[in-house]
């Protein structure tokens, strides 16, 4: 198997989709040991190369934790071929719960009353095995955090999972992650690292700037997750529940031929296009999905109402048989709700 599109896919498309969710985990993370003095006062002040190494640590535990777990589970994928997939409410479940928890990030770190004194470390029972002090500590956290980045893929992680998947190998399987990981690697270790030195200056003007960005970020993931669920809460839906007027939809997608609709949109890398398609109730109706050199969690397609997933190839095209559709509404977003369209039936 050749490994390169997929180291490639991870050092562009991979690190910036996958950062959406768990870069905010990580910068929430070491930013509250930072600034509660839980990797700190344990050990004097030093410089130079112990100084950066000290604070590349936690991004080298959080990496080598992602690391870990996605190899192994390439290697299942591998060894099982049609193993069991995230169901479509647990994604949900999941992306709500990562956007609350990098809120609570963000809340802790701006210092608003009630957040201030959380943190995330192992229990205590764990931290009495580890002998090598200060330092394995402030790793540990972080590479728990990184283990359990696994429950929550990001749209480009299942295209390469559905690899792993497809390669039949645990070792194949395995490689094609383990490659993955390592080329998302360079984006999580800038993020991770410009968020320890933040820290270093917690009480400056850094402090909220970083607390913030951390914030908005759980926002960002929060939204997605309410993409997913259909809620009248997410963004894409605030100007309609108020009320506003929605975009009109776009007649000239659909055809219809022998008692039978077709329509077809494409998928871009930052959007689906036309958003919002019209197609007739009570005609079997099928949706064709087109792709041309596209990447991101564009290819993750979720259509929640019809409980169905499907991994769109980077160039291609995918048909999906809907059934005969009831006059309303049938949304679709990405694996993680950051891009989403709509089926009005009329």
């Amino acid at each position: 198997m050749n490994l390169t599109p997929v180291l490639v896919t991870g050092l562009f498309a991979g690190g910036v989709s996958c950062a959406a969710v768990q870069g905010g985990l990580l910068t929430g993370v070491i930013t509250r040991q930072r600034a509660l003095g839980a990797t700190t006062t344990d050990h004097p002040a030093s410089r130079g190369l112990t100084r950066l190494g000290d604070d590349l640590l936690p991004v080298g535990g959080f990496l080598s934790g992602k690391l870990v777990s996605h190899t192994l589970l390439g290697a299942l994928l591998g060894a099982v071929g049609g193993a069991a997939q995230l169901s479509v409410d647990t994604r949900t479940w999941l992306q709500i719960g990562a956007g609350l928890l990098i809120v609570v990030f963000g809340l802790a770190q701006l210092g608003v009353p009630g957040f201030r004194s959380i943190v995330v470390e192992p229990p205590a029972s764990w931290m009495r095995l580890v002998r090598t002090g200060a330092r394995m500590r402030t790793a540990l956290a972080p590479a728990i955090l990184g283990l359990l980045t696994v429950l929550l893929p990001c749209g480009v992680t299942l295209s390469v999972e559905a690899l792993a998947l497809a390669s039949g190998s645990p070792v194949e399987g395995a490689a094609t992650m383990a490659i993955f990981v390592l080329g998302t690697g360079p984006l999580f270790a800038l993020l991770g690292y410009a968020a320890r030195v933040a820290a270093t200056v917690w009480r400056g003007r850094l402090a909220l700037a970083t607390g913030v960005v951390v914030l908005g970020m759980g926002l960002y993931t929060l939204n997605g997750g309410l993409e997913l669920a259909g809620s009248r809460l997410a963004a894409s839906r605030i100007a309609q529940t108020l009320g506003a007027t929605p975009p009109a939809a776009d007649t000239t997608a659909t055809t219809v031929d022998a008692g039978a609709q077709t329509v077809t949109i494409t998928a871009r890398s930052s959007s689906y296009s036309p958003a919002n398609v019209q197609v007739k109730a009570g005609l079997p109706t099928t949706l064709v999905v087109r792709t041309d050199h596209t990447q991101g969690c564009i290819r993750a397609l979720v259509i929640r109402d019809l409980g169905m997933q499907k991994i769109l190839p980077a160039t291609g095209e995918t048909r999906i048989e809907l059934g005969v559709l009831q006059p309303g509404r049938l949304d679709y977003t990405c694996g993680m709700g950051m891009y989403s369209g709509t089926i009005t039936i009329d």
